[in-house]
């Protein structure tokens, strides 16, 4: 017997709670400037996805600020980047086409969360808007919003995310240590290193060629 008692019902949950009506009626469908704007700033965003099947995915997408494309007033295109071309979430897009976005400014602890329909495109006109460093995008998401609403920033506060004297970089493992004692364990350390120090300061982020990396 598991120690803990399962919630299983909305009867059992929202005895916990219910959102005030002013949580509760703040989601639009429509883009307004507020959210424009805060997309215009943006320089970092999380895109939630699921697979049919329900195995879920979070990737942090990052760029200048402004690189989150408002088409439309219900519209969004995220260009994809050079990466690991493991593609998770694009992969669970094919299967499920639904996505959630959650909007950042580093140094603000309110976000911005917007849900809606998701595909997936090889070309858009505004590709030649997005080039950064000479790199023009081959690849990108378009969200089609369901709801859009700002976050309170209560999570940022609590964990003091932004508090520099806060932070601790060092108290986790460096990516090198990780690799190696995860997934290149049979091979040499001094070669696992020199790997993982080149790429981040030589690793070109903008290859001109083009395309998903």
């Amino acid at each position: 017997m598991e120690p803990f008692t399962p919630i299983t019902t909305v009867e059992q949950l929202e005895a916990f709670g219910t959102p005030v009506p002013r949580n509760r009626d703040k989601v639009l469908t429509t883009l307004e400037d507020v959210h424009r704007e805060w997309i215009a700033a943006t320089p970092l965003a999380f895109v939630a996805t699921s697979s049919a099947d329900g195995r879920c995915d979070v990737s942090p997408k990052g760029d200048p600020p402004g690189f989150i494309r408002v088409l439309s007033p219900t519209r969004l295109a995220i260009p994809e980047r050079p990466g690991n071309r493991r593609m998770d979430g694009f992969r669970n897009i094919l299967e499920n086409p639904r996505a959630g976005l959650t909007c950042l400014i580093p140094g603000r602890g309110d976000t911005l969360r917007v849900n809606g329909r998701a595909r997936l495109v090889s070309d858009l006109p505004d590709f030649d808007t997005m080039i950064v460093k000479g790199h023009r995008p081959s690849l990108a998401l378009i969200l089609d919003i369901e709801e859009v609403f700002f976050h309170c920033p209560k999570a940022f506060r609590r964990s003091k995310t932004w508090v520099p004297e806060t932070w601790q970089p060092t108290s986790a493992r460096p990516y090198a240590d990780i690799a190696l004692a995860l997934w290149r364990k049979d091979q040499p350390e001094d070669e696992v290193r020199r790997h993982f120090t080149d790429n981040v300061e030589n690793e070109d982020l903008y290859p001109v060629k083009g395309g998903v990396v």
